[in-house]
């Protein structure tokens, strides 16, 4: 992964969220109360994602050398663009489940003899 410029973390988000992803898809296709399992499933993912985000692992061992330190100017920009994301997806996502909540169930025709 070093070749790649990514860590391990950033891997197991990816991962957390394709497999939440793939979850969500086969539970959409499912009937009666079994759909809601989608929520939590997102909610569980969301919750490692923070984890893994906001508790960073720091190294066990402090080093005796001294790194050059790299500053995030774009920090605050990142941010803003990461909670309108969120706020976007969060959107679609109650756009979408009245969809699949509320689906018409239309009535059988009754048949005269």
């Amino acid at each position: 992964m070093a070749g790649l410029g990514v860590g391990t973390g950033v891997c197991l988000i990816a991962t957390v969220w394709i497999v939440t992803f793939v979850l969500s898809l086969i539970l959409s296709r499912t009937a009666g109360p079994t759909k809601l399992g989608i929520i939590p499933i997102v909610f569980l993912a969301l919750t490692v994602t923070l984890i893994l985000v906001l508790f960073p692992r720091a190294p066990e061992a402090p080093s005796s050398v001294k790194e050059t330190e790299i500053v995030d100017a774009f920090f605050i920009g990142r941010y803003v663009l990461l909670s309108v994301v969120i706020v976007v997806f969060l959107a679609a996502l109650f756009m979408l489940l009245p969809l699949y909540l509320l689906e018409p169930v239309y009535a059988k025709p009754l048949r005269a003899k």
